[in-house]
């Protein structure tokens, strides 16, 4: 005989149940798409080592979204990809006025009032080394100049219209210093600060890394994210960057840390959390139901579901325009 205390099939036999047991339900509101803005103004180029995404020129953006805004799209993240003839050792062109992320700031905002845009702030994309900040001569970053740096590309994508900032160099201290400055620009009102505080040195960039053209041309960036088995740098980062002024916090990668995840919610309960199903996450899931492994459409799902159980309310993903179909 089964004990009382031990049935639980009664809970979800009946499919109208088994929403009833998920800590959250995924919606579109919990969508953000990550898109690459190219500076070849009116051309669309695909990325081959990610199914489906493209960089989009500034051209192009309103036709690009149009119909995704259209199914309920809510919010997008921008990632610039500059011409290497721009690119310097400092990362000059990362707000150039007429630079890829504030063109398509304006664009967006023209076309898509409604549409919130996040900015990425990093310099890699910019620097002619690859490397996320400025350097010392002898190749080791320079976090003072860095932070100073960051903190000025982020307030003049605030200036130009972007509604949220996300700064994913992870330099020590610039969430601070991003923050006092849209303090200072009287931006803090309208413009919220998106804080990469878990990112790890994985293994599952190599995608963006192409589609951005921003990989490191020597060393490697393990010397500022984070050790992929460190949890406790982890959560420190995640309580620094909640007192220097986050409005949000994002643990990336997102599938390998669910642990992170789970502790983010637990460190930072008032405050939203973001995971970044990243380019690499995004290309398993695609070849291994190209192979044949699983369904794709229910991968992706069971995989939102699982990013939610352990406790974020905000999903960045490439999957963004396929959920919106499935999600309807």
């Amino acid at each position: 005989m089964v004990e009382i205390d031990s049935l639980l099939h009664a809970g979800y036999h009946n499919p109208a149940q088994r929403p009833w047991q998920a800590e959250r339900t995924l919606t579109k509101a919990a969508l953000m798409y990550p898109i690459f803005i190219t500076d070849e103004r009116d051309s669309v180029i695909p990325i081959p080592s990610m199914p489906g995404q493209s960089r989009i020129g500034v051209n192009r953006l309103e036709a690009f979204l149009a119909p995704l805004v259209a199914k309920g799209l809510r919010a997008v993240m921008l990632f610039g990809v500059p011409n290497d003839s721009v690119k310097d050792a400092y990362g000059t062109a990362a707000d150039d006025p007429e630079g890829p992320v504030i063109q398509a700031i304006q664009a967006i905002k023209a076309a898509f009032p409604a549409l919130l845009v996040s900015c990425d702030v990093c310099l890699c994309e910019y620097t002619s080394h690859g490397h996320c900040g400025h350097l010392f001569p002898d190749n080791t970053i320079d976090n003072a100049a860095s932070v100073r740096r960051l903190a000025e590309v982020a307030v003049n994508y605030a200036r130009a219209g972007a509604d949220n900032v996300a700064p994913s160099d992870m330099m020590d201290g610039r969430m601070r210093a991003i923050k006092q400055g849209l303090i200072d620009a009287g931006l803090s009102h309208r413009v919220s600060l998106m804080a990469y505080s878990a990112k790890f040195a994985s293994a599952l960039y190599g995608p963006f890394r192409d589609a951005a053209c921003s990989g490191a041309r020597f060393g490697d960036r393990a010397a500022y994210q984070l050790p992929p088995g460190s949890r406790g740098l982890g959560r420190r980062a995640i309580e620094r960057d909640v007192r220097e002024g986050a409005d949000i916090i994002m643990v990336k990668p997102a599938t390998f840390y669910l642990d992170v995840i789970r502790d983010a919610k637990e460190i930072a309960p008032n405050h939203p959390v973001a995971a970044y199903q990243v380019s690499g996450e995004f290309a398993m899931l695609h070849h291994a139901a190209a192979a044949g492994v699983f369904d794709l459409k229910a991968a992706v799902l069971e995989n939102m579901a699982c990013l939610q159980r352990a406790g974020c309310s905000l999903i960045i993903t490439y999957f963004t325009p396929e959920l919106l179909d499935w999600l309807d």
